[in-house]
């Protein structure tokens, strides 16, 4: 069995380490047997997980090793990939770090505050997840962008299902193929929010950054090669945090891009030769 992405953090807990019956409690409220919803860990006042099926996170696991079992999970590869944006909001860690980038002294914080109205009905069509000011009167503030990362591939419910009976350690493997969905993560949902919202940002006077996670920033290309910590050489505060192997949320990079940078980061990506494709068209044509 090659390696696999499956669960890293459900319902804000490590799941490699975790025991037999705690796995079977979370597939029950999973797979909607148990109605209890676990509290969120990560988000303030107390709030049960919204997130279907409780992913915070995937990780890479290699098949054990121990017994010739290659159905149970051995080593963890690479870091933690958040799945669920709620993830970043442990401790505050992003708007304290946003805040000691722009130089605030004091934090002023706002959650989805409207920034678009649909012109048939004047309700609003669109967000800025968090916005920061240095002051309730908000003479200066920033948006902020939060971008968690989509999988592609089949979904997590054989995988509750399997554990809503297993009993043996370590855990079993992930049932399916599956893995970050960089392209739909990047290009298709958070490129078109930038591309909205930066412009405008940008004729009022301030700026939008964005958090995101090192496996989705790496898988954009990474940090530049000279990085700019100048917030007045670009249009965007790219804030790059990871989850540790403690499995907690840290900060481990930021730089400022314009958007057309960013724009060029999360687009960038290389046609296959053509024998590779004509290969794969091949295996998939079928008569009408």
């Amino acid at each position: 069995m090659k390696d696999r992405y499956g669960i890293a953090e459900w319902y804000g807990e490590p799941f490699a380490n975790m025991l037999p019956e705690r796995r079977r409690e979370f597939a029950a409220v999973a797979l909607s047997l148990d109605e209890v919803i676990p509290k969120c860990p990560f988000q303030q006042g107390n709030v049960k997980c919204s997130k279907k099926g409780g992913v915070c996170s995937i990780q890479t696991y290699r098949p054990s090793l121990a017994g010739q079992r290659e159905d149970r999970i051995g080593e963890q590869s690479g870091k933690p990939v958040i799945t669920c944006p709620k993830r970043f909001e442990q401790d505050d860690i992003v708007p304290r770090w946003l805040g000691e980038i722009v130089g605030f002294q004091q934090i002023f914080m706002a959650q989805e505050v409207p920034f678009m109205r649909s012109p048939s009905t004047g309700r609003p069509a669109g967000r800025i997840d968090l916005v920061l000011s240095g002051n309730s009167a908000a003479s200066k503030w920033f948006g902020l962008e939060i971008q968690a990362v989509y999988f592609s591939g089949e979904g997590m419910r054989d995988d509750f299902r399997l554990l809503l009976h297993d009993t043996e350690e370590p855990p079993p493997m992930p049932t399916s193929v599956r893995r970050p969905d960089w392209r739909s993560s990047s290009a298709k949902r958070l490129m078109p929010q930038l591309e909205v919202k930066a412009p405008t940002l940008r004729r009022w006077g301030t700026k939008l950054a964005v958090a995101v996670d090192v496996p989705f920033f790496d898988a954009v290309g990474g940090p530049s090669e000279k990085a700019s910590h100048d917030t007045n050489e670009g249009d965007i505060i790219w804030l790059v945090l990871q989850v540790s192997d403690e499995y907690k949320l840290e900060s481990t990079h930021w730089e400022v891009l314009s958007l057309e940078d960013s724009s060029e980061k999360l687009l960038a990506a290389k046609t296959v030769r053509r024998k590779d494709f004509e290969e794969a068209l091949r295996s998939k044509l079928r008569p009408l």
